[in-house]
């Protein structure tokens, strides 16, 4: 039996994907900030900090690299309401996602801390800046420039990776597409169409990151 290909679900449906995709952008966004902020906090401790608190951070690290991001998910939505913490689909999944990549981030973010030579360190000493101040102004920037590539594409695999918040009934991009062909039993177009968006964002999403590289690290541009 020959299969007939039919899109036209898409007028009645459209409104679904609009709400799935901004879903899914929305996630990626406090993903990225919040995560890549966590993630440079962490790679200060890791580097720089303070000896008692290394190992607290390189346990929370090495505990979310080695463990699947579903289970994390699980863990937030299911498994804190019994220690009396309860949030919503999207308040989960947001801070799933935020210590899914601020665990990540933090190792690619220390590798460029550790890469960068011992004199700036030491011409920031020379300027009577704190530890702290230096690591601000002198070896951040530096850093962040040498790893933004990886960094950029660490980004793009979480927002690709937040698919799996439809398994708690996020209205994401994956939601939708579940929901569409659980309705119209359209599952090669339903997911056809999802898959192309997601390959679009995800080329989105990384021009973004590149032009956001060039506009926060000019330098490296001219070199």
């Amino acid at each position: 039996m020959r299969y007939h290909f039919d899109f036209g679900w898409l007028a009645e449906y459209y409104p679904v994907l609009i709400k799935g995709i901004l879903i899914t952008i929305e996630l990626t966004i406090v993903g990225a900030v919040v995560g890549i902020a966590v993630g440079i906090a962490c790679a200060w401790a890791r580097a720089l900090g303070p000896r008692w608190l290394k190992p607290f951070v390189a346990a929370y690290v090495e505990l979310i690299r080695n463990t699947p991001f579903l289970i994390q998910l699980f863990f937030i939505f299911f498994g804190l309401p019994a220690a009396g913490i309860h949030m919503n689909e999207i308040a989960a999944a947001n801070l799933a996602m935020v210590v899914n990549l601020g665990a990540y981030s933090c190792e690619i973010i220390r590798a460029g801390i550790q890469a960068t030579p011992r004199g700036q360190f030491e011409a920031g000493a020379s300027l009577a800046m704190t530890p702290f101040e230096t690591f601000r102004h002198v070896i951040l920037v530096p850093s962040l420039q040498r790893i933004w590539p990886a960094l950029s594409s660490q980004v793009v695999i979480v927002m690709l990776g937040s698919s799996v918040v439809s398994q708690i009934a996020a209205e994401d991009l994956t939601f939708a597409a579940n929901f569409i062909q659980s309705r119209s039993f359209r599952a090669f177009e339903a997911y056809f169409v999802s898959t192309a968006i997601y390959l679009v964002l995800a080329v989105i999403l990384r021009q973004l990151l590149a032009a956001a590289g060039r506009l926060i690290f000019p330098r490296r541009v001219r070199q």
